[in-house]
């Protein structure tokens, strides 16, 4: 046996090369209150229940309580409904859409009509659900949802409407109220995915976007985001309990025990739910408030900054805590600004062109950059100066259009492989320092060949 010091030593050595999770240098996967002692009272309350199990609630009926009080704590902020606890927000947007598709059985090719800017969740949903996903362009100045073309898109095949409040790619709030109207005159449902602004949206100066808009049914927000939760909760929240009805599952047709499910998992470890409890109960209404004033502080006085920054401009109006910043200028790109940034210990995440959105970096803001947005800001300066000395990354035009020409469908394992190498992604699970090179080759790639180079990649990296 190893000593558990020795495991522990192991395991500090492996975290040393990850993004930094805290002081809010990481703009994007992580959100940091800056609460001194929160992460261990998390760890603690994970602690205590962690061999609990979820699966069924008679036999732990202490997981039922801290569910249906997190549950109680995110319907007071969204204007009511019921709710269930998933794993995050990507399971909650599939438990949106598949309570959707089977409230209507009699439909044969059920259909989503979402936003263009609306979550990969939902494509994910589509993908493993048998759903339809109809895309309806935005606005090309604002990235906000069209009420107009949203409702045009609804047909007798429609089982559910999705709007963001906010998107993640932009961080503006689709017009919740005119669509979901839109949706309920067409007897459909209605989601919003506040996973990312559920939490502070309440207290910002929006547009209502909750269920006291006629026609929302429901509502997915993640606790691991703006409620600087643990990773692994979030709630999806519905109208009333026969909305929520078709997301549960039994099966009673077997030998064994009656499996009754309210997600999609079956075995849930009662370790998330009870860390995301103490948190919640710790913060409380007040503490929210105030961090989510400070994050929203915080992301105009950055918003503020970039448009003085020669070269830089915030796409759109953003509304929450999230920025999306684009050049200005065709003599630097933003791909090496996001390696310049990393050479300043800051993570800035890169988006590829889509539609009307050029490409930009994404920023995440969170009570943690509260006090901080002078230094970010003046990196962010001396980043663009510097991309700007190296000139921007440029792929050959015969190298465009080869990559244009490959079906991602006919290629062989061997010719990925190739493609990898080329791209800076073979060699295992090695990454070059710098990306924008190899962002540059994925940005030249239609999409569906790019996930595919991705999911390839993927399989390098998991042995």
């Amino acid at each position: 046996m190893t000593a558990p010091e020795d495991v522990l030593a192991e395991l500090r050595a492996l975290r040393a090369g990850d993004l930094p999770t805290h002081g809010g240098r990481t703009l994007a996967y992580v959100y940091d209150s800056a609460l001194p002692g929160l992460d261990d009272l998390a760890a603690r309350a994970h602690a205590l229940a962690s061999s609990a199990n979820g699966l069924d609630p008679t036999a732990f009926p202490s997981l039922l309580e801290l569910e249906n009080d997190v549950v109680a704590a995110a319907a007071r902020l969204l204007g009511g409904g019921v709710g269930t606890v998933t794993s995050g927000g990507t399971e909650s947007c599939l438990l949106a859409v598949l309570a959707a598709r089977d409230s209507r059985p009699e439909v044969t090719t059920p259909s989503v009509v979402l936003p263009e800017t609306a979550h990969a969740a939902f494509h994910k949903a589509a993908h493993y659900f048998g759903v339809r996903l109809v895309t309806v362009p935005v606005d090309p100045a604002t990235f906000r949802a069209d009420p107009t073309a949203m409702a045009a898109a609804i047909t007798d095949d429609t089982v559910l409407v999705v709007v963001s409040a906010p998107s993640y790619a932009h961080g503006v709030i689709d017009p919740v109220a005119p669509i979901a109207a839109a949706a309920a005159a067409r007897g459909v449902r209605c989601h919003v995915d506040a996973c990312i602004g559920g939490w502070v949206l309440p207290h910002a100066d929006v547009a209502p976007f909750d269920f006291s808009v006629p026609g929302v049914t429901s509502i997915s927000v993640d606790l691991h985001k703006y409620a600087y939760c643990p990773k692994g909760t979030s709630v999806l929240l519905h109208a009333n309990a026969d909305l929520r009805r078709p997301q549960f599952f039994a099966a009673a047709d077997w030998p064994g025990y009656t499996m009754l499910n309210t997600t999609t998992q079956s075995t849930r470890s009662g370790g998330p739910l009870a860390a995301a409890w103490a948190v919640l109960r710790h913060i409380g209404d007040d503490g929210y408030r105030t961090l989510a004033r400070r994050a929203l502080d915080s992301a105009h006085r950055v918003r503020e900054g970039v448009a003085g920054i020669d070269g830089l401009r915030v796409l759109g109006e953003p509304e929450s805590t999230l920025l999306a910043v684009t050049a200005t200028r065709d003599d630097f790109d933003v791909f090496t600004v996001a390696d310049e940034m990393r050479a300043r210990d800051w993570y800035v995440q890169p988006q590829f062109a889509h539609g009307s959105s050029p490409t930009n970096l994404h920023l995440t803001v969170t009570a943690a950059n509260a006090g901080g947005e002078a230094e970010l800001l003046a990196d962010l300066r001396d980043s663009v100066r510097a991309a700007t000395a190296a000139g921007p990354v440029r792929v050959a035009p015969e190298v465009v259009a080869a990559i244009g020409a490959l079906d991602p469908d006919t290629l062989s394992p061997r010719e990925f492989a190739g493609l990898l190498a080329a791209a800076g992604l073979g060699g295992g699970a090695v990454l070059p320092e710098r990306m924008a090179t190899v962002n540059a080759l994925l940005a030249a790639a239609p999409p569906a060949l790019r996930e595919r180079l991705l999911v390839e990649f993927l399989g390098v990296l998991h042995s």
